[in-house]
């Protein structure tokens, strides 16, 4: 009886989705005429008049979570339907759209990740309209000598195009109805498109997207025929809903898309510059492959010519929208490629509905890749063609091969995991399997019966067989629907692949060793094996069957073996003629049981493998039973022996000794000139002379064998000298290997503790010493986290919550109130906060940075005060001096004179809160942003504020809640900042919006968005508005942002006169936005303008509607120095500016012909306007010419001509200038003074000699000056001598402005110094930014307490500002000195402070926040990689200055110098691994530290942090005492006095300073003191002493090491796995007595240390076995049984051991452990020696000796190596005892 494979089928019924559908189907009038019938037909389209279902492709359905899950789409006119496993999931009905559906179909699609996805044109103001535009942005001016701004602004401003948004491809629905497409995606996304035609049929493309055909009207036919013109393209493809559905392109080849090479296509250069060549109109799809090849095809029908062409398609990314348009590269996704043709002729009506075609069989053959294509036409034979792909991934062509009959055809997953299946429907009915190629698989199919069909003694005749079986369709993997010519549809389920990972890998490797048909053969015996099994999975059953097939394809008959054990049912194989197949099988086997011996967790499979070895081998070479036998003693019951050896049967094509790998790997370790190649299968077959089959290609089979020998040849390279250099090389090809540090670790610990050593000291090595130009992977897998964060492209979140700690570290944090329980008091004090409406009000200054701010000041309280002192929130409170003098009316008013001068402070407060909070908050949730009140509730509510004071206030507090949002934070868009749009605008929204425009995150939105803000002419929405995008697009030129400035600034208007009734405050910070927007850029138009500005002619005589011509005459200078800012020459241009300059800086000169003429501009407001704009365009220039211009008057005339204040901006301007000649010393500043004022002032106050007002005045306006300069160029260095320096003045003024005078001269001059005090104050702490220096602390908090009358609002802004400043993001930022940032603080603190909240006459109040500008994040962080918390961390800090380096100790968190003076940061302390940041000579490393300012350190597991153990008493090596104990209990385990151990309750020791959930757990449950029997408490001294090692070497990798030496040392040699352990803890003892000191330890190189398990251990383990095994040896039963054995005799399991096996163990162990050859050979060995002993005694000397002792030394010398040699045996090789017992036993018989 022929034996077949049988598959049992089900009925299909009608899924529910169709029976849902097939009862919404409307039924037509039958009154209905003819005309009624065609208008529905035509508005209809191709819509189906019945259901209509598709399924999802194969290779998209294992994107879901279960890939077996049948995805159905089913759809009617109006409602489309998806299901999975029948049971419907989606529904959507289309009856308000009004159109009826053409087809749906299933896919995937592309979605964009990001929040905002990609806008086309300039729907953001950070668009631009061409290529070189943005080119030019990305650019600094070409003629620009200096770089701008600093390298925190480059860094920040490098994030990726916005061409390329991360994307995401998920599945999708698509559904189209007569002019509009919509796409639904499983993430709950849906989109809708416009359709300009009706849709035909749409199929699924590979990777994303949708192919579409389109209907050809007959009109449109008609038409080209009249006209001549070409047919539009009917075939489309969909890949993006916003873009219109592009054509298919043709090329002429395309190159890659095989393994990972990337696609391209060969015509690339003339697809860039001819139109598109797209598919013909007369081309129709009929089919589409669903990729389950390296290759995807697209067949098409050509109807005029009757020709089917098969196109390859792939997918390749248009050119950027910078790419001009017109050519065919930047307008097609998909592209095709012709493979072949096939002309039809005498095609059947409706063929293309049978129509049937599939890939399969793709995979190497042994010379090249290639995959089969099947193509069914009904009525014809089916066409098999070969697509061959080259190694550059070309398919040149489509080779035609054969025919077959066959009716239909589907590609399913059945016999192969990787590798699809063709299943044929045959002409009679029957269905086959194609597989292996074209090889015939005939299947029978049964019906299943209602029984349960997998019980087996169950009678098969009740089921019913299938026949007349005439279409397959809907393949799901491996699922089939099956239609009859009845109509009949049965479901079936074709997986007969085996899911026993042995089976699997023994038919791969089997498939690289035999022939084609052979290798059928026993797949197909295999299969017919296991059917009768129902493909049951369980019970060994797969693997038994394989055993019948092998035995059936070598031709090998079962015979019982004798005697037979009880539990038994082995058997010996036999024949009668040897199969020349025998050899090659026996050996691939071999190799795949060597492959298993180096996984430790298979090492069941390979008990189940090495009896099928063994019994082939016991016909073909019996040694390799003898060598499996010593592994595995009890797989057979008897010992092969030379007597019963058949010497016909013997295979001399393999060796004797068969290879041992172990052997292998060590003698590449210990002698590195020993070749040998990476283990490959397919090179057995060219051993044997074979052409293997490569049923399952040629992927390696044995991948554990390949990738071990793969590291070992780097582990042990000759070629390379250095222990370092060789472990950095196993590294880099372990993750070349597997790609990710995960899996490279599990590989490690699946591999055997020997194997492993060697490969775990390599990364050992590495992890000590890493080289510094590695990926984030390499260093992840030696367990250096800390620098695999330094240079990971994605950094971890530092502001987790919930992170583990230990118990110290969270009681420490308890006492900071971190983690304080909330009271029942606090929680109704919220509740009543919610009853009233309260519940989010915030006081603006949470800084929500816990884990940085309690480690950046240490413990003490200074950023709470600075908190309080600056929160606007709470009721400020006054002390009020009881006057009595006063009456109740007149002490009324005094105390409102105190409250609007506590609100004067108030209104003032957010501009030191903006820069304390600056950059705190890290994300931005979808909820309303709430911005703090301002209260000014003191204990009665002022009477007398008016609305323009607390107006500007408003604003202010807006600009620092908007400032709190970091720069980086995400969720800040369009949409969010639209939802937070009050529903009047008010001040504090505008400054929310300056703040978001001034962290850069107003780029986000949208430009309709920007209309609804500046439409109302809202004057402070309109300033922050303008001027935060130009602050958002600093230094860019942006056209769009210039066209909204222009519009609200007439100077850049053709027509400047024109009325924009705009008022002139809002001019002024348009003219100010163009500075900004165009800062360094040097643009000769915008300077112009700016230039003109100054001395506008309307602005010379004051009136009520110019009030605020000073702000704006300093708007337009500062642009103007901006614009041209440190780009001062010599150029004609620069001098006219410069010229034109002099003139309003001096004024105009007077003619004695025109004295009566008016002057042209006011020189009180352009002089130092002017000054300014002069010293930013010649900033750092050096120019002394131009410095001149500005020279300081000396003489009391002189002096008497100009106002003092000029004096001050003079001195500056004059500085900036000459930037290098300004020091930071006294000295400096007082060589600034001109003499002659000098020595009056130096008369006056040595002799109290009364000095001249101007000469004082003068005297102190430049010393203000000289302060301001020199904080502007020290800023953020908080170097010493200008620290002490302006502290200094600042004392000195502060005393002038604390002493009173009754003379009005002396409040003149007070003022003077006032703000003199101011300016010096904000230099003070400018030099000291973000330190929070505690000296300077103590200063301002002085200052803050004065608000009696002198003290007005410009002082409180002062004093905020350097309170701000000096806690510049709660510490974490500081100044920077580019060219920018000290443009931008110039404007930010210019010397024209305000008298009260609403005064913008002078300065514009908004340009104070420009600091943001000059901001740099230099605090550098150091976090625990483990926790992601700061850490305290001393660092090596190594500058330049000039040509000198120097090295600073820092402790981080610190501020760290300028970045183009750093050169590295290197952590050196022993509680930390080093760590060495190198940015001199390292981009990527330089790249990342500007990007987050943060060094990854990873903790030695022996200390505590320095914030738990400031001064290292508590760490483990000062508290565990010594540790000798604990190293002798490593190697001889014994019991010690665990209560005289310091560290005796090691739980609570370990938690104490480690918060490794691997120690905790380990000291929980194996280092316990609670043992209940003596081996308990053994086992309990020796973990403990493990734990401590580990802990102490910081190597927790060794902790299974040790534990796994611990069960070598203890195991029972009845154990199954004994014998293996035992050779593996032999390699290891070998390897660390013999090797790892010579190669591995680094003393070559001088550079010793220490292995991860010292060798004592490993020996001991070794030599407790040898004590066990001496003990065994020594019993005379045992040396019966080996004499027997050394000569050649049968050895049987002796009745007179205690239990069955007994006697293979011991005798096993004994020749495993002593490297003894096998019988045959010590048969061998036997006669060799007896002849060379006979000869040598029985000749005289010198060819023979009378010295029989010392003959039979040498003689066993000879014995003992040749022996060694013939088994390759690892370390000592025969051991001499062994040795001396084999000759005993010999000469027993003798």
């Amino acid at each position: 009886m022929k034996s077949e494979i049988v598959i049992h089928v089900r009925p299909q019924p009608r899924s529910a989705a169709v029976n849902l559908l097939s009862r919404q189907i409307p039924q037509g009038e039958p009154r209905d005429s003819d005309l009624l019938r065609s208008i529905r037909a035509a508005l209809n389209g191709s819509a189906p008049d019945s259901v209509a279902s598709t399924y999802a492709p194969a290779c998209f359905t294992e994107l879901g979570s279960d890939s077996w899950v049948e995805q159905e789409l089913s759809w009617n006119r109006r409602c489309v339907v998806s299901s999975q496993g029948g049971v419907i999931r989606r529904k959507w009905d289309f009856l308000e759209e009004g159109q009826s559906v053409q087809y749906a179909c299933l896919g995937r699609f592309a979605h964009s990740t990001e929040a905002t996805g990609p806008v086309h044109g300039s729907a953001h103001y950070t668009s631009f309209s061409n290529k070189e535009e943005y080119e030019l942005a990305q650019e600094p001016a070409a003629d620009s000598g200096l770089t701008q701004f600093g390298p925190f602004h480059a860094a920040s401003h490098t994030d990726k195009p916005k061409n390329e948004l991360a994307q995401e491809v998920v599945p999708a629905v698509f559904v189209f109805l007569r002019n509009i497409g919509k796409v639904f995606l499983s993430n709950g996304v849906d989109y809708t498109f416009s359709l300009p035609f009706l849709v035909r049929k749409a199929w699924p493309l590979y990777p994303h997207g949708v192919l579409i055909q389109r209907v050809l009207e007959q009109v449109e036919v008609e038409e080209a025929r009249f006209t001549g013109d070409t047919l539009l393209p009917t075939i489309f493809s969909i890949t993006n809903p916003f873009a219109e559905p592009a054509a298919i392109g043709i090329t002429a080849g395309i190159v890659g898309g095989h393994g990972d090479t990337p696609v391209s296509l060969s015509d690339e250069g003339e697809l860039c510059s001819k139109p598109l060549a797209a598919l013909s109109a007369a081309e129709e799809v009929v089919w589409v492959s669903t990729h389950n090849s390296d290759i995807d095809v697209l067949i098409t029908f050509n109807e005029e010519i009757r020709q089917l062409v098969v196109w390859r398609y792939t997918y390749v990314k248009p050119k950027g929208v910078f790419d001009p348009i017109e050519h065919g590269r930047t307008k097609a996704s998909f592209w095709v490629q012709r493979l072949t043709t096939r002309p039809l002729t005498n095609l059947p009506d409706r063929w293309m509905e049978g129509f049937s075609a599939a890939l399969f069989d793709q995979r190497h053959d042994g010379s090249e890749f290639r995959t089969l294509l099947a193509i069914c036409i009904p009525g014809t034979q089916a066409l098999i063609y070969a697509l061959p792909v080259d190694q550059a991934g070309r398919c040149p062509h489509a080779n035609y091969l054969t025919t077959i009959d066959a009716t239909s055809v589907v590609p399913i997953r059945s016999t192969r995991a990787e590798i699809w299946d063709l299943l044929v429907v045959k002409p009679g009915g029957t269905v086959s399997i194609l597989t292996h190629g074209l090889y015939d698989l005939p299947i029978q199919l049964r019906l299943s019966a209602s029984r349960n069909v997998r019980t087996q003694d169950a009678d098969e005749s009740s089921d019913l067989e299938i026949k007349n079986v005439v279409a397959a369709k809907w393949e799901c993997i491996s699922s089939v629907t099956l239609t009859c010519s009845g109509g009949e549809n049965y479901r079936g389920r074709f997986d007969m692949i085996p899911q026993d990972s042995l089976v699997s890998q023994t038919l791969r490797v089997l498939a690289l060793v035999l022939p084609k048909q052979e290798a059928f053969d026993l797949h197909r015996k295999f299969l017919e094996a296991w059917t009768p099994h129902y493909f049951w999975t369980s019970s060994n059953g797969e693997f038994h069957a394989l055993s019948l097939a092998i035995s059936f394809v070598l031709e090998l008959k079962p015979r019982l073996k004798l005697p037979v054990p009880p539990t038994s049912r082995q058997y010996f194989f036999f024949t009668l003629k040897p199969n020349p197949l025998l050899a090659p099988v026996l050996y691939a086997l071999h190799m795949l049981a060597e492959d298993l011996r180096l996984t430790v967790h298979r090492y069941d499979s390979l008990l189940l493998l090495v009896p099928l070895v063994c019994q082939i081998a016991h016909i073909t070479r019996p040694e390799w039973v003898d060598y499996w036998k010593r592994l595995c003693p009890n797989i057979m019951p008897a010992w092969p022996s030379p007597s019963t050896i058949r010497a016909d049967t013997l295979d001399d094509r393999i060796p004797v000794w068969p290879p041992d790998m172990t052997a292998v790997l060590y003698g590449r370790l210990s002698n590195p000139e020993w070749k040998f190649l990476p283990y490959e299968s397919p090179r057995l077959a060219s051993l044997f002379e074979i052409q293997p089959s490569f049923a399952f290609g040629n992927a390696e089979p044995l991948l554990t064998l390949q990738r071990v020998t793969t590291a070992y040849l780097c582990l042990a390279g000759d070629s390379v000298a250095s222990t370092q250099r060789r472990a950095e090389l196993t590294v880099e090809t372990l993750i070349e290997m597997w790609g990710t540090a995960k899996k490279g670790l599990l590989f490690l610990d699946g591999l055997p503790l020997g194997i492993a050593a060697p490969l775990r000291e390599a990364i050992r090595t590495c992890q000590l010493s890493p080289p510094g130009n590695w990926r984030s992977e390499h260093y992840e897998l030696v367990g250096r986290r800390d620098l695999a964060f330094s240079v990971a492209k994605v950094q971890p979140v530092h502001f987790q919550q919930g992170l583990y700690q230990s118990p110290e570290t969270y009681v420490a944090r308890s006492v900071l109130n971190s983690h304080r329980r909330v009271t029942i008091s606090t929680l109704v004090d919220q509740a009543k906060s919610a009853s009233i409406g309260e519940i989010d009000a915030v006081s603006g200054v949470e800084l929500d940075l816990n884990g940085f701010s309690n480690i950046r000041f240490g413990q003490d309280r200074r950023l709470e005060e600075v908190a309080r002192m600056l929160c606007s929130s709470s009721v400020a409170s006054a002390r009020l001096v009881e006057r009595l003098e006063l009456n109740e009316h007149d002490q009324a008013k005094e105390q409102q004179h105190q409250v609007v001068r506590l609100a004067e402070r108030t209104l003032a407060l957010p501009y030191g809160r903006a820069m304390f909070t600056f950059g705190t908050v890290q994300t931005v949730t979808r909820e309303a942003y709430v911005i703090p009140k301002m209260e000014f509730s003191v204990r009665i509510q002022p009477a007398n504020i008016p609305q323009e004071c607390t107006n500007w206030g408003e604003f202010h507090n807006g600009v620092a809640a908007g400032l709190r949002i970091s720069p980086g934070a995400r969720g800040v868009e369009s949409s969010w900042i639209a939802f937070n749009k009050p529903s009047e605008l008010t001040p504090q929204h505008a400054g929310f919006l300056f703040g978001l425009g001034l962290t850069g995150h107003l780029k986000e939105m949208l430009t309709w968005h920007t209309f609804g803000y500046l439409t109302p002419k809202h004057d402070f929405t309109s300033i922050g508005v303008l001027l935060g995008l130009s602050a958002a697009n600093v230094g860019s030129g942006n056209k769009h942002v210039t066209k909204l400035l222009a519009v609200h600034t007439p100077a850049l208007l053709p027509t400047p006169t024109i009325d924009l009734n705009v008022s002139l405050m809002t001019q002024a910070a348009g003219l100010a936005g163009v500075g900004i927007l165009y800062l360094g850029t040097k643009n000769r138009r915008m300077a112009e303008v700016c230039l003109h500005q100054i001395s506008r002619k309307d602005l010379v005589q004051p009136d009520l509607s110019n009030e605020h011509r000073e702000a704006y005459t300093y708007a337009a200078a500062i642009a103007l120095g901006m614009i041209m800012l440190a780009q001062g020459s010599s150029t004609p241009a620069d001098t006219a500016c410069l010229h034109r300059l002099r003139v309003l800086v001096h004024g105009e000169v007077k003619s004695l012909a025109g004295t009566g003429s008016r002057p042209t501009f006011d020189t009180n407001i352009t002089s130092p306007a002017a000054t300014m704009a002069l010293g930013l365009m010649y900033l750092k220039t050096g120019r002394k010419d131009v410095a001149d211009i500005l020279e300081i008057p000396s003489t009391i005339m002189e002096l008497n001509r100009i106002q003092p204040s000029f004096l001050l901006m003079r001195t500056i301007a004059r500085s900036l200038i000459l930037w290098d000649a300004i020091g930071s010393t006294e000295q400096w500043v007082l060589t600034q003074v001109p003499g002659p004022i000098m020595e009056a002032m130096k008369e006056h106050m040595v002799t109290k000699k009364v000095a001249d007002d101007a000469i004082q005045l003068a005297y102190y306006n430049i010393l203000a000056g000289c302060c301001f300069v020199v904080g502007l160029k020290y800023a953020g260095t908080a170097r010493h001598e200008a620290y002490m320096m302006l502290s200094h003045f600042f004392d000195n003024f502060s005393r002038f402005v604390a002493a009173n005078g009754a003379a009005f001269d002396h409040k003149i001059k007070r003022s003077a110094v006032r703000e003199g005090l101011n300016l010096i104050s904000i230099a003070l702490c400018m030099v000291m930014a973000g330190t929070g220096e505690i000296s300077c602390l103590r200063r301002l908090r002085y200052a803050y307490g004065m608000y009696h009358q002198a003290f007005r609002y410009g002082v409180h802004v002062a004093t905020h500002l350097s309170l701000g400043l000096l806690f510049l993001g709660a510490g974490r930022f500081t100044l920077g000195t580019s060219n920018a940032a000290i443009a931008c603080l110039v404007t930010a603190f210019f010397p024209r402070f305000h008298h009260v909240s609403s005064d913008n006459k002078s300065y514009l109040q908004a340009l104070r926040h420009l600091w943001v500008l000059a901001v740099e994040p230099r605090c550098l962080i150091a976090r625990d990689v483990n926790t992601c918390e700061a850490a305290y961390l001393p660092v090596k800090i190594t500058t330049r200055e000039g040509n000198e380096k120097g090295i600073t100790q820092m402790i981080s968190p610190t501020l760290i110098p300028d970045f183009g003076k750093l050169l590295s940061v290197r952590v050196d302390t022993p509680r930390y691994w080093p760590f060495f940041v190198d940015l001199e000579h390292s981009p990527e490393q330089k790249k990342n530290l500007l990007a987050n300012q943060t060094l990854y350190v990873k903790r030695r597991t022996a200390f505590l942090s320095y914030t738990e153990d400031p001064k290292g008493s508590r760490s483990l090596f000062v508290r565990s005492g010594s540790s000798a104990g604990d190293a002798a209990t490593l190697d001889f385990p014994q019991l010690t006095d665990a209560k005289t151990h310091p560290a005796s309750d090691l739980t609570h020791f370990i938690s104490s300073f480690s918060n490794d959930t691997l120690f905790l757990a380990f000291a929980d449950y194996f280092s316990r003191d609670d043992g209940e029997t003596h081996a308990e408490r053994i086992f309990h001294a020796y973990c403990h002493a493990v734990l401590l090692d580990s802990i102490l070497q910081d190597k927790m990798e060794t902790l299974q090491s040790h534990l796994a030496l611990y069960q070598y040392r203890t195991q029972p040699e009845s154990a199954a796995y004994f014998h293996l352990r035992l050779q593996d803890l032999r390699f290891a003892a070998d390897f660390y007595s013999r090797v790892f000191e010579r190669r591995f330890s680094g003393r070559s190189e001088h550079n010793p240390r220490p292995p991860l398990i010292r060798e004592n251990t490993v020996s001991g383990a070794l030599q407790v076995l040898d004590k066990r095994l001496g003990e065994l040896a020594a019993q005379p039963r045992f040396n019966k049984v080996f004499a027997r054995y050394a000569r050649g005799e049968t050895v049987v399991d002796a009745e007179n051991f205690d239990s069955p096996g007994e006697l293979s163990r011991s005798l096993a162990w004994y020749l495993l452990r002593n490297g003894i050859p096998s019988a045959s050979l010590l048969v061998i060995l036997r006669q060799l020696a007896r002849e060379a002993y006979t000869q040598s005694v029985s000749r005289p000397p010198p060819e023979g000796t009378a010295d029989v002792k010392g003959l039979d030394v040498g003689i066993k010398e000879v014995l003992r190596g040749t022996g060694t040699k013939m088994i390759n045996a690892f370390g000592s090789g025969w051991s001499g005892s062994s040795l001396d017992r084999v000759v005993e036993a010999w000469q027993g018989v003798s």
